[in-house]
């Protein structure tokens, strides 16, 4: 491979605990989730499409031999250094103006030893997605105010400060409580190319010209100093760009924290890749970055540490409008298990099986199936990877779930049946039954 040289930095950034970049172990990651319709369908190593529960930089690691320079787009949005807690909404109904009311659970946690450390995590992980990331590639990362300076400079060190294409500064409303200085309203997007040679596909992020720049070119032909655009064919946007905040989207609510728009992502995934192309985010959270590429037709990869996180991403990916194709991952990271076994009823009418969801053993305080957000089947359930063939999810904001899955078996004999149902906290358990299609059943 040709060696790329990359101009050095005309300033670095230190701090105390900054020490030379070390490639840390790679996870060991287990295959655990097949969704897929083809029950011979196996995966020896992590491939597009895939989600990962795991610490990052782990599973960045373990993914080097495979997939180095291998991803076309990476979109990096990690903790803002804000020092908080951040919380997720998994109640239904409530009242979006009355925070107090609203029911959560932990989501993540952006608190630091000191900034030192927070550096530290960062600028390791930065590494290792220039590493990743593809010869003609670009790597956007999402920050605000209060990391976003440090992070141009590391970024300026990794990639050289020539590979710079855009400080994107994304503007929003919405309430604030500061009263001795301006409202921060916006975040800042760093995006670095690996090369000269990047993908910009212009034509699909062009946007209309405001009316009144359409109706003063109108009126004269000298109002652009001799230059006359395109006005039908639209502009490329500019570097300041407004899209409302997720908390004013109520269909694309989630309840995950700091959950990012669909329209941010489109516009990153449009100007940036190609169909066909792998994109990978490696602080996932809600999965916007993971939904959005799969609607547009390219290959992902998505990574996060918590397990609340992978199950909305999991829960998004289901109720998209197109039948997905994914497999998940875990490291030393487990998804959380619950004692709620679940209660079920097993129909059968020659060789098709109904199973019905009628409860769950363990009383709680919510009725049933209000904890449920989704429960799934595997119809040949291995003991190992759970495929899950047929899914019951429920909406964001929807009251209702379905209770009833079926199957139609193409083969007699004894089949073991995998029933995997998660709750409102992303709490997983499995129930397994055993039932025989006879013979003369089965045509």
């Amino acid at each position: 491979m040709e060696k790329r040289f990359k101009k050095e930095p005309f300033a670095t950034l230190q701090w105390g605990s900054r020490s030379q970049f070390r490639l840390p172990d790679a996870a060991q990651l287990r295959l655990v989730t097949l969704v897929t319709p083809n029950k011979d369908e196996a995966l020896n190593a992590v491939s597009p499409n895939s989600l990962i529960l795991g610490d990052n930089l782990q599973v960045m690691a373990s993914l080097l031999p495979e997939m180095e320079e291998k991803f076309d787009l990476l979109y990096a949005d990690p903790p803002f250094l804000t020092g908080k807690a951040y919380a997720a909404r998994i109640g239904r109904d409530e009242d979006s103006r009355r925070p107090s009311e609203w029911r959560t659970t932990n989501g993540y946690r952006d608190i630091w030893d000191d900034p030192a450390s927070y550096l530290d995590m960062l600028y390791a992980r930065l590494n290792l997605m220039y590493r990743l990331l593809a010869p003609t590639g670009s790597l956007y990362l999402h920050l605000d105010w209060h990391a976003s300076a440090y992070a141009r400079v590391l970024l300026d060190e990794i990639f050289g400060p020539d590979r710079l294409l855009n400080e994107i500064v994304w503007v929003y409303h919405g309430p604030s409580p500061i009263r001795s200085a301006f409202k921060r309203k916006h975040d800042t997007i760093l995006v670095y190319t690996k090369s000269n040679d990047y993908v910009f596909n212009a034509d699909a992020v062009r946007i209309p010209y405001n009316p009144s720049t359409v109706k003063t070119f109108n009126s004269s032909d000298r109002a652009g100093f001799g230059k006359v655009p395109d006005l039908k064919r639209g502009k490329v946007p500019e570097d300041w760009w407004y899209f409302p905040v997720v908390a004013r989207l109520h269909s694309e609510r989630t309840g995950y924290p700091t959950q990012k728009p669909e329209a941010l992502l489109e516009r990153i995934i449009l100007a940036s890749s190609n169909p066909g192309d792998l994109i990978g985010d490696f602080f996932c959270g809600s999965g916007t970055t993971l939904a959005v590429a799969e609607r547009l037709g390219r290959r992902w990869i998505g990574c996060d540490a918590t397990a609340l996180a992978i199950h909305t991403v999991y829960r998004r990916m289901h109720l998209s409008q197109t039948e997905v194709h994914f497999a998940s991952w875990q490291s030393e990271i487990k998804i959380p298990g619950t004692e709620e076994e679940p209660i079920l009823e097993i129909v059968k009418k020659r060789n098709t099986v109904e199973i019905r969801l009628t409860g769950l053993s363990k009383p709680i305080s919510d009725p049933f199936p209000d904890p449920i957000d989704l429960w799934e089947v595997d119809w040949d359930y291995d003991g190992n990877i759970f495929r899950s063939q047929s899914q019951s999810v429920r909406g964001w904001r929807e009251k209702e779930i379905g209770l009833k899955l079926s199957h139609t078996y193409s083969a007699s004999g004894k089949h073991k049946v995998g029933v995997r149902v998660a709750n409102l906290m992303g709490e997983y358990v499995i129930a397994i039954k055993e039932i025989f299609i006879e013979e003369s059943n089965s045509h």
